[in-house]
């Protein structure tokens, strides 16, 4: 075997890189393929469709029979309902008045799901917390700032085709000069309630944008994301932000953006670690930056144990540590490890997504009880930032 000669030379690089860009584009043709623009095609039953509107099945009938409610989809050969989609059961909600919207005073949510450290189920949290709190009847923008433009995909959207980072990615906004406000970026998915502000490759040239313009310019800049959120607010009840999973000018303006944080955190030694490591440096960062720009505070800071396998005692010994050190920062619920996200993730599609017979195994029972658990708490907490949901949040024995 003939051994190979170093130092590797950039053409070696080149075509690495060539050889793996065709095999993304093979994976990307199949997914986004002409003609598979992706749809969604989840439906609820009338029972499924009453409890996510917070009626009976009377209710809704009765809304349609008067005509409150446009009539049914049926099947003609057996005369039943053939489902409803997700738009449907929001104006249902709308016409009974259960939309969960915040109040116009209260400020929207804008959370990011950070940390310094890659493959900790980041970008698979943002997805499927964007799509569940959309089938809960929130208003929800999802902000891709991580040029690897994973959500982007996952969103329906291939970033090196779909995604101009002259026009529809964060970049016009970071250069100087660029737009006043991110209405340019803003666009809808095939998910009733989710926006999106998509990113591509070409994102990470902001990076260096940020620096020449820290080096020429008095302003804080750093700044810059936060006030283009406050300029599409209005429009939304909570923003999602998907950060590059490093240290960088993306990801400090993430942090001066969020009004909180969650940080996702696989119990194993190494994540553990460089999560710890993510604290200690959110920390003296934001200190530091508090000196020039004024100081950051959070509504609230949550880590959230992911990729967790019961059966691996190695992970349930670092969760045990984690909520020790941890007590009132861990969330309650677990993102366990699941084939169920894998196979979807294969598809650039999200649990939430899934249809027929699939969602019909144990597997997938399994899998969205632990995402809806997930979901449920960050929602909680969202909505213990808004004044208008206080009483409601009594009533539910909440607060």
């Amino acid at each position: 075997m003939e051994e190979q000669s170093y130092p590797i030379e950039l053409a070696e690089i080149d075509a690495l890189a060539s050889r793996a860009g065709r095999v993304i584009e093979k994976l990307r043709a199949r997914v986004f393929s002409p003609g598979t623009a992706k749809t969604l095609d989840v439906r609820y039953n009338v029972r499924t469709a009453a409890e996510m509107c917070g009626r009976t099945e009377k209710a809704i009938r009765d809304a349609e029979d008067d005509g409150r409610l446009p009539t049914p989809d049926k099947d003609p050969d057996t005369n039943r309902r053939t489902g409803y989609s997700l738009a449907d059961v929001n104006r249902m909600r709308e016409v009974f008045g259960t939309l969960p919207h915040r109040a116009p005073d209260d400020p929207a949510m804008v959370l990011a799901i950070q940390n310094f450290k890659g493959g900790v189920g980041k970008s698979t949290v943002v997805a499927h917390l964007a799509q569940y709190l959309a089938q809960k009847g929130y208003r929800v923008c999802v902000v891709d700032c991580d040029s690897q433009a994973s959500t982007t995909s996952v969103f329906g959207l291939n970033p090196d085709v779909d995604v101009d980072e002259e026009e529809d990615t964060l970049y016009p906004f970071f250069r100087h000069g660029g737009p006043s406000t991110l209405h340019y970026a803003l666009r809808a998915t095939y998910w009733p309630g989710i926006a999106l502000i998509p990113a591509n490759l070409g994102l990470y040239d902001a990076e260096y944008e940020f620096a020449a313009r820290m080096v020429r310019e008095q302003d804080f800049v750093l700044d810059r994301l936060r006030t283009g959120l406050e300029t599409i607010s209005d429009q939304f009840d909570v923003i999602l932000l998907d950060p590059p999973p490093a240290l960088g000018m993306i990801s400090l303006s993430v942090l001066r953006a969020a009004n909180a944080i969650v940080v996702p955190a696989p119990p194993n030694n190494i994540d553990f670690g460089s999560t710890a490591h993510f604290l200690k440096m959110m920390s003296s960062t934001l200190g530091e930056l508090a000196q020039h720009g004024g100081t950051r505070g959070y509504d609230f800071v949550k880590i959230l144990a992911t990729k967790m396998n019961d059966q691996k005692s190695a992970h349930q010994a670092i969760k045990r540590m984690m909520d020790a050190v941890f007590p009132q920062d861990m969330l309650n619920a677990v993102l366990k490890d699941s084939a169920e996200i894998d196979n979807a993730a294969a598809n650039l599609m999200t649990v939430y997504e899934l249809t027929g017979a699939a969602t019909r195994s144990e597997t997938h029972k399994r899998c969205r009880v632990y995402l809806d658990a997930v979901g449920r708490e960050i929602e909680t907490e969202i909505r213990k930032t808004w004044p208008s949901h206080t009483a409601r949040l009594r009533k539910e024995g909440i607060l």
